[in-house]
This record gives structure tokens, C-alpha cells and sequence, in this order.
């Protein structure tokens, strides 16, 4: 290996056996060092083409090979909930499922076509008998700068173009499948209304999610498919995530063309739970057919009375039985998206505003109803409870004349038969005496709005329902404020007067003039008129049907008041899981036993002697009593607002009942014998030669079918059973 060995460096070789070698220049690098000089150089130069090669595909191939990323990815599909059914108290269905057919389209199919599938949409608007501009509409995806009607869910779902489609139409679809490419007919759950339009109101409705919720909702966000919808109203609304249970993931392998290669994984959805409601499906017909024929009874009797509300409370939990509001409407119209026609309708005054439910958002004045808040709030103020009142026809307040209705007049007698009669004047009187005591005080005692509001008046319920108005309480404190938002125009109107008005009534526009250049300068005052008004619940008290009912209720079961609740448990579509919704307290009335007591023999004795006698003759009291008082507002030039409010049976209460009749006539003319219908349905009366509430005599009797077992409501829950079927609650 002595050719390995290296040579010192200037140090000469020696010979041998030969002459000395001679000194002369290095000879040339081995072989060897030129190999790895080569290699060297072979290392450099692809480490540079490697670099170079990177930042050709980083830099001007980068968004391509992005967009290719991009698009060879897995998608996550949201597979919706079944909707869970919502139940009377019984288990008799209010909102169930039904299947329809559902025309649908592959989007990304439809992109792919010459057209855009301009050509099929059309055929589809043809078969399934719709405008084609609405049907390509529906294909557009959302966004800021698209309008309805426009697909909100994702490009991967089917695309919705038409719902509850004719079975004809869908075949037409299905078996010619060569002139509809990339469009498909399924079976999807929707909304189904069995009773039509019974309790529409309570119940709600359905409609797609709007852009700016999935944007502000994070958990409509990961649930939402594009196909389910969401509640707007009533129940539907209060309960949607309980009734819209938890939506399915199924994750798809997509490439990049946008076409799905197969499924990765799938998380299977879990049905909604069913809400069993306090409604029960009988006293709701009951209560909505009576108060047709109410209506109808009024016209005949010259109100142009036209819409009516009715409420049934279990005074014991504050439960709501039944809400009726009329008019009503079909809740099914929001299917497939609604026209602007009928949704005007809807909301038109001169329809009745049907989607209205009067029970919770019509506000009118109690008038004599609210008597009961007032005889409490006299004797807290300091009048006796047994002392002898004087009830003339009429009492001067200032320069104005009040007056008992039609001027009738009872001599002496007490606040018991006060309340009987309904004598306004005693009422009055204890008001304005009470108005002039807080008039001598730096701090008023204002026991007349205290004692309403403590009865539950001027302020929302907590009704488990959206939308509830809270009526109003007039307080010193809103006088001024509605005087400062009021004062320029009626110091305007002080001045010029109101020559329209002038035209047709120049005596009604004198007194308005009179009354605008009162209010400038002084408006703001709580006068002694507001204080007498007040206590007979007119001027500028304003009431809900459902605050009326929970304040009797309240005078029915020794003082509590409830909030009420139409939600009364939710259950698993399997029935494994059970949630009952406790009632809740809202508090109780600031009134001494001995006055509730007082209270709630005088009201007894109303259906019997007092201003609905007429109303109840003929009804079996001695079988079940009925408590109640009647109510007239009147209204400038317009009919009265007729109310009747109750509770029975009065010796052990059970439930409450509510009418209001608005241009319906007096309480005892119209909403009393509407309210005694209500009670011959709950407990199974007819009339003697006719059916209930029609025709025949007027005595009452048994024979008839009660709509309420016991008269009163069940406690038992409906069996839901694991196969999904329903079975009616326990002695129903």
C-alpha cells in the first residue's frame, strides 16, 4: 500500500540505484482528486436546481397548487333532526310530521350543464307548476349581495327548488330522469296541522334561517343543513332547540372537481324531543267555537264586534288550557315559503290580525274587571271593608260628571254588593278621596296603581311564548312622561284647533281644543278624572286577557301568582327521557286574608244575583258555582269592549276563564254567556233541547261529553313508548 502513502512536501525522492532525481515543477492532481472535485460540483448543482424547482412551485405555482388543495378535501354534510311532535296535555297531537315530496337539485351537477341548468329548471317550473324565474332563484347561493328567494344551506346539500309536491308531478321528475339531469324527487318530514287552525297562535310556525342568524348563531352554524328550519312563534319558537334535537354529521370525500367519491364517516342525528303542552286539545275547540258564536251573536245584536279572545287557567299551577284567539289562521300557509299577499293578510288590521294572539298582545281596558284590584287598594288605603258606601247615579269630580253605567242608581249598600252591581260610583268616590289625600303629601301613596301592580297589571307575565305586551299601569310618573313626548303637539293642536274634526262634529272638536290647550300647559298632572277613571279600570288602563286570568287565579287560590306556562314536560322520541317544566311562582298579592275572603264571596255571587244573572240562568250552581265579574269598556265613539272574568268552581277552584269581546256590547250581554258555554263544555252540560251553547232552552244539564275528565286538568304525562307511538295520558 505504499502507493497511499503521501510525499512531504519540497522533500525529493530518492533513487535508487541510480543517479540523484532533479528538482522541477509538482506534477499534475491524481485521478482520484478529480473525482471528488466532480462530485462536489454534481452535490451543487442539484441542491440549486432542488431550490430552484421549490420556488417555481411556491411562488408562481403557488395559487394554483392552493386552489387544488382546495379543492380535493372532505366535506362535512349536516344531516337534520327529526322535529319532535308537540302534544296537548293528553297526548292527542297539536303539531306532528308528515312526509312530502321534495324537488330537489345536485348543485354542482346544475353548474356543470351547458346552461347552467337554465333549460331543466324550466321543464321543473313547468311540471310542478310554479314561475321558472322562482324556481332558478331558489339555486342561487346566499350572500350579502343575493336576495330571496336563494339557497342558505351548502352547495353539497340538495338544493330545495320546490316542497309538498303533487305525486304526479314527482313521478313525472322521477321516471324521466334523461330531461331532468342533476334533479332529484325525496321524501322529507314537514310540519303537519291536524286541528287546522286550532291554538295556531300558541303554537307558532316554521321558517328557513336567515343569513344574519347563522352569522350571529354559532349553534345554528354547525347544525344548520338548508333543509331544516327553525321556529318563529309560539311554542315553535320558545322550544326550537328542544324540538329541533341534535343534527347527524356525515363527512364526504370530495376531488377537485367538486364530485363526492364516497363517505368518510357518518354521526347519526338524534330526533328532537316531543313537548307535551298545558293545552288541552278538547277545551281549545271548545273555547274557539264558543267564541265564534259569540261574535256572531254580537253582530246580530248590532257591534260590529269581529275578533275575540279566550284563556283557561289551572288556577293550582298556572298551566294555560286553552288560548283562543280570533280570527285565526291556517299555520300550514308558511309551508313552501309564504306569498307577500297572505302575509299581509296576516298582519292586516282590516283582516283581524290573524298571526295577532289577542291573548297576550291584545291590550284593552278591564273596566269593571279591574274592581277587584280596586276594592283591595281602597281598603289599604283606609276605607272599611264592612262599611255602608253611597251609590248614587253619578259624583262631580272638579267641572265633571261621572256616572254609573245607563245612570242607574242603588242607595246604601256595601262593597259586597258594590261589586255585585257593579256600582261605579262607590268606586269612584273611594278614588277621589284617596286622590285628595295624596294631593295634601310630598310623597303620594298612589295605593291605587301599587295595588294593581301588585296584582300582576302593567308588566309581562313570563309567559313561556315570545311577543308578550305588558298592558299599562298610568302612573304620575308616565303622565309626565308622555306630557314632555306630547306637549309641542298639543300646544299646536291648543292653538289651531282641529278643523277636520270641525267639519263633520264642531262639538267634539271644541271639547279637543279645550282638552290640547289643557294638556300644554298642564299635562303632565295626575288629575283627579285620572284617579276616578282608574278605578273602574277605564281611562288609560290598558289589560291582556292572559294578565286578567292570572289575576283571578290568583284571587281563586288564596293569593299566589303564577307564571303562566303552556310547556308542560318534554320527552324523548323513545321515552326514556322525561322533563317535566315546573311551575313557577311569580309572587303574592299584598291582600289580607279576610279581604281575598271578602273578595271572593262578592264575586260568587255575580253569575248568580249581580250583572251576569241573566248570562247564568238556568246554569246548574249547585252543581258547579261560578265566580266571576263583568266588564264594559267604553271608548269614544265606538261600542264597548265586553270582558267577562271567572273562576270555578268557586267553593274549590280549578280553573279560570277569560273573555274579551272588543265592539262586542256590554260583559253580561256578550262575553258572559260566551264564557258559560266554555263551562258547559268542560263539564259535560247541554242545553235541554238543543246541543251546548246552541239553541234549546236555557237550563243546563247533564248529558254531554266533559272535555275535562273531573273537570279539571290531568297531572299524568302521555306514554311515548320506545317504537316511537304515543299513548294517551292516564285516564283519558
Amino acid at each position: 500500500m505504499a502507493w497511499m502513502r503521501r510525499r512531504r512536501p519540497g522533500r525529493p525522492r530518492r533513487r535508487t540505484g541510480g543517479a540523484p532525481a532533479k528538482e522541477g515543477p509538482t506534477p499534475r492532481t491524481a485521478p482520484g482528486r478529480r473525482g471528488l472535485v466532480l462530485a462536489q460540483v454534481l452535490v451543487l448543482a442539484l441542491f440549486a436546481a432542488l431550490g430552484v424547482r421549490l420556488w417555481y412551485l411556491q411562488v408562481p405555482m403557488g395559487e394554483h397548487f392552493a386552489r387544488l388543495a382546495e379543492a380535493t378535501h372532505t366535506e362535512e354534510l349536516v344531516v337534520p333532526a327529526t322535529r319532535g311532535l308537540i302534544l296537548d296535555q293528553a297526548g292527542r297531537p297539536l303539531v306532528r310530521n308528515r312526509t312530502a315530496l321534495v324537488v330537489s337539485a345536485d348543485w354542482h351537477a346544475l353548474q356543470a350543464l351547458p346552461d347552467q341548468g337554465a333549460e331543466v329548471l324550466e321543464r321543473v317550473a313547468e311540471v310542478v307548476g310554479e314561475p321558472a324565474d322562482t324556481i332558478k332563484k331558489r339555486t342561487r347561493l346566499c350572500g350579502p349581495e343575493v336576495s330571496r328567494p336563494c339557497w342558505p344551506g351548502s352547495p353539497y346539500q340538495p338544493v330545495t327548488l320546490a316542497d309538498d309536491v303533487d305525486p304526479r308531478a314527482a313521478l313525472q321528475i322521477m321516471e324521466r330522469s334523461e330531461d331532468f339531469p342533476a334533479v332529484s324527487a325525496q321524501h322529507l318530514a314537514v310540519r303537519d296541522y291536524p286541528n287546522g287552525e286550532l291554538a295556531s297562535q300558541a303554537l307558532g310556525y316554521l321558517q328557513p334561517v336567515t343569513q344574519e342568524e347563522l352569522e350571529a348563531r354559532e349553534e345554528l352554524r354547525k347544525q344548520y343543513s338548508g333543509v331544516d328550519q327553525v321556529g318563529r312563534d309560539g311554542l315553535e319558537a320558545t322550544y326550537d332547540a328542544e324540538l329541533r334535537g341534535t343534527a347527524g354529521v356525515r363527512t364526504l370525500a370530495v376531488n377537485n372537481r367538486g364530485e363526492v367519491t364516497g363517505v368518510v364517516g357518518e354521526q347519526a342525528p338524534e330526533p328532537g324531543m316531543h313537548l307535551v303542552s298545558t293545552i288541552d286539545q278538547r277545551v281549545q275547540k271548545t273555547v274557539e267555537d264558543a267564541l265564534r258564536r259569540g261574535i256572531d251573536r254580537a253582530r246580530g245584536a248590532g257591534h260590529p264586534a269581529s275578533t275575540a279572545a279566550g284563556v283557561v287557567m289551572d288556577v293550582r299551577t298556572g298551566g294555560i288550557v286553552a288560548s283562543a284567539s280570533l280570527p285565526s289562521y291556517d299555520p300550514s300557509v308558511w309551508q313552501g315559503g309564504i306569498d307577500q299577499k297572505t302575509f299581509e293578510e296576516l298582519l292586516s288590521e282590516k283582516a283581524g290580525s290573524p298571526l295577532t294572539s289577542r291573548v297576550m298582545q291584545g291590550q284593552y281596558p278591564p273596566a269593571s274587571t279591574f274592581k277587584v284590584s280596586s276594592l283591595a287598594a281602597g281598603v289599604k288605603g283606609g276605607q272599611p271593608l264592612r262599611g255602608t258606601y253611597s251609590c248614587p247615579s253619578s259624583i262631580s269630580v272638579g267641572n265633571r260628571s261621572f256616572e254609573n253605567y245607563e245612570g242607574s242608581a242603588h242607595g246604601a249598600l256595601s262593597l259586597h254588593r258594590a261589586i255585585v252591581v257593579s256600582c261605579n260610583t262607590v268606586f269612584y268616590q273611594m278614588a277621589y278621596d284617596e286622590w285628595r289625600q295624596d294631593e295634601r303629601k310630598k310623597k303620594p301613596d298612589d295605593v291605587f296603581a301599587r295595588t294593581a301592580e301588585d296584582f300582576g297589571f302593567g308588566q309581562a307575565t313570563g309567559v313561556d311564548l315570545p311577543h308578550e305586551a305588558a298592558g299599562r299601569i298610568p302612573t304620575r310618573e308616565w303622565k309626565r312622561e308622555l306630557w314632555e313626548a306630547t306637549k309641542d303637539e298639543s300646544c299646536k293642536r291648543g292653538k289651531e284647533g282641529y278643523p277636520g274634526v270641525a267639519e263633520e262634529d264642531p262639538g267634539r272638536a271644541a271639547y279637543l281644543k279645550r282638552v290640547a290647550k289643557e294638556n300644554c300647559t298642564d299635562g303632565y298632572r295626575w288629575r283627579a278624572g285620572d284617579a276616578v277613571n282608574f278605578s273602574i279600570g277605564q281611562g288609560d288602563v290598558l289589560v291582556t286577557p292572559l294578565q286578567l286570568v292570572r289575576a283571578y287565579a290568583a284571587v281563586a287560590n288564596g293569593g299566589t301568582l303564577w307564571e303562566p306556562r303552556v310547556g308542560k314536560a318534554l320527552v324523548s322520541a323513545d321515552g326514556g327521557t322525561v322533563k317535566r317544566i315546573e311551575p313557577e311562582k311569580a309572587g303574592e298579592l299584598d291582600v289580607p286574608p279576610q279581604v281575598l275572603t271578602y273578595i271572593q264571596k262578592a264575586v260568587t255571587q255575580v253569575p248568580k244575583e249581580g250583572t251576569a244573572r241573566g248570562a247564568f240562568g238556568g246554569f246548574p250552581q249547585d252543581e258547579v258555582s261560578i265566580a266571576g265579574k263583568t266588564g264594559s269598556g267604553s271608548a269614544l265613539n265606538s261600542d264597548s269592549t265586553a270582558w267577562f272574568a271567572s273562576y270555578a268552581p268557586a267553593d274549590d277552584p280549578r280553573l279560570a276563564v277569560v273573555v274579551v269581546v272588543p265592539k262586542g256590547g256590554t260583559g253580561g250581554e256578550t262575553a258572559a254567556p260566551i264564557v258559560r258555554e266554555i263551562y258547559e263544555g268542560i263539564y259535560g252540560f247541554t242545553r235541554e233541547g238543543g246541543e251546548k251553547g246552541e239553541g234549546g232552552s236555557d237550563k243546563s244539564v247533564k248529558g254531554g261529553e266533559p272535555d275535562l275528565t273531573g273537570g279539571e286538568p290531568t297531572e299524568e304525562l302521555p306514554e311515548v313508548r320506545s317504537d316511537g307511538t304515543i299513548g294517551l295520558a292516564a285516564g283519558e
